[in-house]
C-alpha cells in the first residue's frame, strides 16, 4: 500500500463525539493477548504524535502553520481517547504492566528480526533482555501480591523467566546512545526506531505515574526501577533517529509512521469490532499524511519523496510468539553499553563508570527492588514464578531459589555457559 496515492478525507470531517470516543472495551477474560499489545502501541504512537505536534508548535513562528498542527492534533487526541477507553475498567494496573512487558518483547523482537543497520539491531537486542526481565520482575509481583499467574495473561506466547537481571541494567547515563541513522538508511529502520522510541517511551511515562499509585511499597519501589531503565531505553532509542530531518520532514514521517502502524493492525487483528477501528483511524491518518506532505512542499518547497522515496508500505508488523529468538538472545545478557557499542561487563576497565554509577543507585546493600521480589516470592512458595517451555538456555539463571544479582553487573565472573540441552 501506498499511502500517499490514497484518497485524502478532510480533516474537519475526522472529528468524532464523545459517544463514538467512548467504545466498548475488550472482554479482558476472552481478548487475545496481542490485541491489548496493539491497543497499548497504537496508544503509545499517538502519546508520541500529540507530544511531537506540541513540541513543534512551541518552536514555530508561524502562526497559520500553528493553526494548521492544531488541527491534525485534536484528532490524534481523539484517537488516543478512543483507544485508551479500550481497556475495561476492572482491569489492574499490574494486568495492565504485564501487557506492556509483553508488548515490549515481542515488538523489540519483531523489529530486531527485519532491521539491517547493525546498531539498530544491536540496541534492540540489547533492550529486548532487559524488557524480557521486567516481564519476569512483574510476574513474580503479581504472583505474591494476587495469586494470579501471569502466564494467563500472556496467552502462553512469551515465556516468563530471568533476562539480564534489571539490577545489572542501571547504567552511566552517557553511555548507550548508539550513532543515528541517516537519510539513506532503509525505510523500515526508519520505520524501527520511531516506533521502538514510542513504545518505550509510552512505558515510561506509564511507570512515572503508576510508581506512587501502586498499593504497597515493594510495588511502588519496582516501577521507580523499573521506570529508570525505560528512560534509558528512550534515550538509547531516540539517540538513532535521524537528527537533520526538519521539522516539517519530521511532521511527514511521524504521519507515515502511523498509517504504517494502523494498517498493520488492521491486517494482523483477530478482533473484528477492534479491526474496524484500525481502520477508521488509519482513513484519518491518511488525512494527516496528506495534509503533512502539502504543508511540506507550502513552506519547505520540498515534495514528500525527497523524505521518502520508496512509499510502499513494507511487510506488516506482526505480534506474536517469539520464544525461540528470546531463547537464542539471553546468551548475551552478560553485556552491557560503554559508549555507543555494547560489550561483555568482563571488558570493562574499573575506572569505567558504569561501576561508580552502580555503586551510587544501589549502595553498599542489594537493595534493589527488583532483586526484593523475587526473593520474597521464593520465602512465600518456595521458588520463582515463571513460565519456561524448558529449562532456561543459560545455566546460571536456571536456580529458581536464588536471584542472581552477578550475572551482567560483575566482572569477576567468567561469563557464563549455554546449558547443554540447547
Amino acid at each position: 500500500m501506498n499511502p500517499f496515492t490514497e484518497r485524502a478525507v478532510p480533516i474537519t470531517s475526522t472529528f468524532e463525539s464523545f459517544a463514538a470516543l467512548y467504545p466498548r472495551a475488550y472482554d479482558p477474560k476472552a481478548v487475545d493477548p496481542y490485541t491489548k499489545c496493539r491497543i497499548i502501541l497504537m496508544n503509545g504512537t499517538e502519546f508520541e504524535s500529540v507530544k511531537f505536534s506540541h513540541q513543534m508548535a512551541r518552536h514555530c513562528g508561524n502562526q497559520a502553520l500553528r493553526r494548521e498542527l492544531a488541527m491534525t492534533r485534536r484528532t490524534e487526541q481523539q484517537q488516543q481517547k478512543k483507544l485508551s477507553n479500550l481497556k475495561p475498567i476492572g482491569e489492574s494496573i499490574l494486568e495492565h504492566t504485564i501487557s506492556y512487558e509483553q508488548l515490549a518483547v515481542d515488538l523489540t523482537a519483531h523489529l530486531a528480526q527485519r532491521v539491517a543497520c547493525p546498531q539498530v539491531k544491536e540496541a534492540l537486542d540489547f533492550a529486548l533482555l532487559e524488557d524480557f526481565d521486567h516481564l519476569y520482575r512483574y510476574a513474580d509481583l503479581m504472583e505474591t501480591d494476587t495469586g494470579e499467574h501471569a502466564e494467563r495473561l500472556v496467552g502462553r506466547y512469551t515465556e516468563i523467566m530471568p533476562g539480564r537481571p534489571t539490577i545489572s541494567e542501571h547504567r552511566f547515563p552517557k553511555d548507550g546512545l548508539p550513532a543515528p541513522l541517516g537519510k539513506d538508511a532503509p525505510l523500515f529502520d526508519l520505520l524501527a526506531a520511531s516506533i521502538i522510541t514510542a513504545a518505550e517511551q509510552q512505558t515510561m511515562n506509564y511507570y512515572m505515574n503508576t510508581t506512587g499509585f501502586y498499593g504497597n511499597d515493594i510495588g511502588r519501589r519496582l516501577y521507580q526501577e523499573i521506570g529508570m531503565i525505560e528512560e534509558q531505553h528512550v534515550s538509547q532509542y531516540e539517540a538513532l533517529q535521524n537528527p537533520d530531518l526538519s521539522w516539517l520532514e519530521c511532521m511527514l514521517m511521524h504521519e507515515y509512521t502511523e498509517c504504517y502502524l494502523y494498517w498493520s493492525c488492521e491486517q494482523t487483528e483477530t478482533d473484528p469490532y477492534i479491526r474496524r477501528i484500525w481502520a477508521q483511524h488509519l482513513e484519518q491518518e491518511v488525512a494527516h499524511l496528506h495534509k503533512a506532505a502539502q504543508l511540506l512542499e507550502q513552506y519547505e518547497g520540498k515534495h514528500w519523496q525527497q523524505v521518502i522515496p520508496e512509499p510502499e508500505f513494507p511487510a506488516p508488523l506482526r505480534l506474536e510468539s517469539n520464544i525461540p529468538y528470546v531463547r537464542a538472545m539471553l546468551t548475551t545478557a552478560q553485556r552491557t553499553y560503554k559508549d555507543m557499542r555494547t560489550t561483555p561487563v568482563q571488558g570493562l576497565e574499573a575506572a569505567d563508570p558504569f561501576f561508580a554509577y552502580q555503586a551510587i543507585v544501589h549502595g553498599d546493600q542489594l537493595c534493589a527492588a527488583s532483586h526484593e521480589v523475587i526473593m520474597r516470592t521464593i520465602a512465600a512458595s518456595g521458588k520463582d514464578y515463571r513460565y519456561e517451555t524448558a529449562p532456561h538456555p543459560v545455566r546460571e539463571l536456571q536456580c529458581r531459589t536464588q536471584d542472581n544479582t552477578q550475572i551482567g553487573r560483575d566482572p569477576s565472573i567468567p561469563g557464563y555457559t549455554q546449558a547443554q540441552h540447547q
